[in-house]
């Protein structure tokens, strides 16, 4: 977020919180470039790991019929980049252990 940006933001946090700006004892402002600096895969700012389209939903990380499973069939993904995506928390985690159960049940049989 653009410095500009910060007192629009406040101003509205302050227009449903009344003295909501009283209780804050400083601000820090991450522009995107900063976020992209700080961390590469924060292309362009963006914490989700790109774009959460459909197409994207359906074919994050790579596209195969379990998103949270790799190659290595010890190995299992629950980040930002597999379905349902960022700022679903837990979500991501949750298929992932699913998956891996899935995969533990099937070497057992």
């Amino acid at each position: 977020m653009a410095p500009r940006l910060l007192e629009p933001i406040l101003a509205q946090v302050e227009r449903f919180a009344p003295s909501f700006r009283d209780r804050i004892l400083a601000t820090h402002v991450l522009r995107p470039a900063d976020l992209e600096a700080y961390n590469p895969n924060y292309v362009g700012g963006d914490i989700n790991g790109g774009l959460q389209s459909w197409t994207q939903f359906l074919t994050r990380p790579a596209v195969r019929l379990d998103p949270y499973s790799t190659p290595d069939p010890s190995l299992f993904i629950c980040s930002a980049s597999t379905p349902p995506g960022g700022g679903v928390h837990g979500l991501c985690g949750m298929h992932a252990a699913r998956s891996a159960l899935r995969g533990i049940l099937r070497q057992s049989q």
